[in-house]
């Protein structure tokens, strides 16, 4: 069993393993700088914080500020950043990679509730919450993760709030992503959860290919089903010519169909 490192000094109000899951600690790996590239790092938490929706409009004494008592962290694949019931320590604001919010049930089945991809935050509700953290969060692929600690976050709020509104803002956008989470699981199957993703992909895409974020397992664990079943799905809609598929790629050959799928599914034809 590998053993926690010595312990690292603190660099201000918060520790760099404050905000990593005591049983992740023994893998976890910090990203260190030196005196000498004290401010390009500075400059790059600042830049990180300006890409998220709830920080991007804030001026730059605010941005300097949080930055100067956030913390980068690397994680590896499957490292977990918190687990449900334990104590916040702050709200996490992803740079690179993606991180799977989910809970577990009685039976020990795993329920997604989203991935998170950069420039998304996570965990807000927890700043104010005496319960701690409502599910749990791992990372599903190499990921670096900007870590806002609780304490001095709140204290900031307090004397700003125009910034308890931007969270309050991004808690809202969580919710509606929950709330349609919440409508896929119970009122479409795989095959419509999965058209409605290609449909909504596609608006996006350039020539009709879609390159998947993560892998396909994890793209299964988001639309609430198992590879297995993914798989199937994906090879019917290949089998109808309306889809192609190699390795990470989707290519869709049919968009008016694939659409009109999901119109006759939903009911709407």
């Amino acid at each position: 069993m590998d053993c926690l490192p010595s312990p690292l000094p603190p660099g201000g109000p918060f520790h760099e393993y404050d905000g990593i899951a005591p049983k992740t600690r023994a893998r976890f790996r910090p990203m260190l700088s030196s005196p000498r590239t004290a401010d390009l790092k500075l400059t790059g938490l600042i830049g990180t914080l300006r890409s998220s929706q709830q920080f991007s409009g804030l001026p730059i004494e605010d941005l300097t500020a949080i930055a100067s008592f956030s913390s980068l962290v690397s994680l590896a694949k499957d490292d977990y950043l918190f687990h449900e019931g334990e104590a916040s320590r702050g709200c996490y604001l992803v740079q690179s990679g993606a991180v799977n919010v989910h809970r577990v049930n009685a039976a020990g089945k795993e329920q997604v509730i989203h991935v998170f991809r950069a420039p998304e935050s996570f965990a807000e509700a927890s700043l104010a919450s005496p319960t701690g953290y409502p599910a749990n969060a791992r990372a599903v692929e190499p990921s670096t993760v900007l870590i806002i600690p609780k304490a001095p976050l709140l204290e900031l709020i307090g004397r700003r709030p125009d910034l308890a509104l931007r969270i309050l803002g991004a808690m809202s956008a969580h919710l509606r992503v929950l709330v349609g989470m919440l409508d896929d699981l119970t009122l479409k199957d795989v095959e419509t959860r999965m058209l409605n993703w290609l449909v909504k992909q596609e608006r996006g895409a350039v020539g009709g290919i879609i390159q998947l974020p993560g892998t396909k397992r994890v793209l299964a664990a988001e639309l609430g089903t198992s590879s297995e079943t993914l798989s199937r799905t994906l090879a019917r809609l290949r089998d109808q010519k309306l889809i192609s598929v190699k390795g990470k790629t989707i290519t869709v050959r049919n968009a008016a169909r694939l659409a009109a799928m999901l119109r006759h599914n939903l009911g709407e034809a």
